[in-house]
């Protein structure tokens, strides 16, 4: 019989250093540097010619499924903030690395004009669009309800919820019948924390749309589903996603007993991306480390 690797013990499972940066966060700069899949990840040819947009794709989940797609045989445009430029940079050289088209789109998606255009500017740099990934996300979190600022409430909504509207508008333009669209949800949109009552909020109204559009593009051909990350190593989580002190056991409660790496989520994304997922849609995939979603 093959041996199995254990799980438990497959990525890194020691504490993590505290470590703060303003938002959104360099990925370069954390300790230990996520896995995105830079070198872990493997493509067999699953997704060639296809053309994807990825927000958010400069660092942890997006970076993990931005590499991936390449690895697949996809061309790939990532959305970024200008601050992440180099993350963004060290992405486009991996999908290059895989002779596959990169197409950087910095800009923030508080914007509505800029979230709308960024879709056909993608479309246009690829010549078409089939994937569309609204991965990118703000987590800031609150101890007490009271702490919570109009302006934090409203960059957290419009970035986690009114700009997958205004993406998934402009993009039916493009998108194929064959086409898909994943968002990436949470956890926090099953069992939120105390500290992300924003954040939870969001992420159920993810799960909200999600389920209606599927229904809506069903008839279009146009597959929509989401992933749902438990305590993934991003650098969501060092921005203010986080407690500074909740930092080195971060992922440690889990069944699993650590946090996840981005690369983990990776074949979810292509998968549902795929022809392999032909009879999947509305649906959110956990992908938790054993934390119930229900």
């Amino acid at each position: 019989m093959a041996e199995l690797n254990n799980p438990k013990h497959m990525f890194y499972e020691d504490k993590f250093e505290k470590q703060e940066q303003p938002y959104p966060g360099l990925q370069n700069k954390m300790e230990p540097v996520p896995d995105c899949g830079e070198k872990s990840y493997t493509g067999h040819s699953r997704l060639e010619g296809r053309k994807a947009l990825v927000t958010g794709g400069d660092s942890g989940i997006g970076r993990a499924a931005a590499i991936a797609y390449a690895k697949e045989g996809a061309d790939v445009a990532i959305n970024y903030l200008s601050d992440e430029e180099s993350d963004a940079q060290e992405v486009k050289s991996v999908i290059e690395a895989e002779g596959r088209k990169a197409v950087l789109l910095p800009g923030d998606l508080r914007d509505e004009d800029f979230a709308r255009n960024l879709v056909h500017d993608a479309a246009k740099a690829m010549d078409g669009l089939d994937i569309l990934v609204m991965n990118a996300g703000m987590q800031q979190y609150q101890k007490d309800v009271r702490d919570i600022s109009t302006e934090q409430l409203k960059d957290t909504f419009t970035i986690n919820v009114f700009s997958n509207v205004w993406m998934l508008q402009e993009a039916l333009e493009h998108l194929p019948s064959g086409g898909s669209v994943i968002i990436t949800t949470s956890i926090q949109g099953f069992s939120p924390s105390d500290i992300l009552a924003d954040y939870a909020m969001t992420k159920s109204a993810q799960r909200s749309f999600i389920i209606s559009m599927a229904q809506q593009l069903g008839e279009k051909g146009i597959r929509v589903n989401g992933v749902a990350p438990g305590p993934i190593w991003t650098a969501l989580q060092i921005s203010g996603g986080q407690p500074q002190e909740s930092i080195p056991e971060f992922g440690q409660t889990t069944p699993l007993g650590r946090a996840g790496q981005p690369v983990e989520l990776a074949d979810t994304y292509v998968l549902l991306a795929s022809e392999s997922a032909s009879y999947i849609t509305g649906q959110i995939y956990g992908i938790t480390g054993g934390m119930p979603i229900n």
